[in-house]
């Protein structure tokens, strides 16, 4: 694959007014040219406002559905649009747009790059039972995956042709649905999974979604998440053009 291919920088966004306008601004600023569409998902705020006006085009949906329904959208698009490569990248400047062309560089071995915060990089830290999930997840997926993963919950991730046609038909919806589960499917499907190490940063902005509550539930979830994804129907693998290999 291209080493700059025609890429897509998708930013689901629910209510980060505050914050997205700075990491729109991040992006553009990048030596490589790349476009950028902000998925508002059926914000209460001027999140669409921020946005269209940093430079990015924006596609409003009219209620909230969740980052796995937004990140289809933004699949979608990028298939309608005939781009080669997409990047996740969160709205709450959470994640760093310099990591995006070392993302899209290891993209030429791989059709799913995820940043990873536990792979010797930062000082990104997590205790408890949400560590513990988080590396039960990575020992499983790595192992259907037949590549050692070691932050399977990360939503920084580069994502080559084959991947971006998948989840534009087949990308789940459901509560950790967009890193558990995708990965899940993609492995299931033929895709190449890897990892590279990055920094990320402290929210810069709003309210984390994840509060005491669903922090306590989070092992429970995350694994019924997992138990689901292993339970569905592997996807046909599809090329470049969208054709299935069989």
């Amino acid at each position: 694959m291209p080493r700059n291919p025609k890429t897509l920088v998708i930013i689901p966004a629910w209510n980060e007014s505050a914050s997205v306008g700075k990491v729109i601004e991040k992006i553009l600023q990048l030596p490589h040219e790349y476009d950028v569409l902000v998925v508002n998902d059926g914000s209460s705020d001027n999140t669409e406002e921020v946005a269209l006006n940093a430079g990015a085009n924006v596609a409003t949906l009219p209620f909230n559905l969740g980052v796995g329904g937004a990140m289809r959208t933004g699949f979608v698009y990028a298939v309608e649009n005939n781009y080669e490569a997409a990047v996740q990248v969160d709205a709450d400047g959470q994640h760093d747009p310099v990591n995006i062309p070392e993302l899209l560089s290891a993209l030429e071995f791989s059709d799913i790059v995820i940043g990873a915060r536990f792979a010797g990089k930062g000082d990104y830290q997590v205790s408890g039972p949400r560590k513990w999930v988080m590396q039960i997840l990575a020992a499983n997926i790595s192992r259907i995956a037949g590549s050692k993963l070691t932050d399977t919950t990360s939503g920084f991730k580069a994502l080559g042709p084959r991947a971006i046609k998948l989840f534009s038909k087949n990308y789940p919806a459901e509560y950790l649905g967009d890193t558990i589960e995708a990965l899940v499917v993609a492995a299931q499907s033929g895709l190449k999974i890897s990892q590279i190490p990055v920094s990320m940063h402290a929210r810069q902005a709003g309210v984390a979604s994840a509060n005491p509550v669903k922090s306590a539930i989070y092992l429970f979830r995350a694994l019924v998440a997992l138990l689901f994804a292993m339970s569905r129907k592997p996807h046909p693998i599809v090329d470049a053009s969208g054709g299935d290999q069989r």
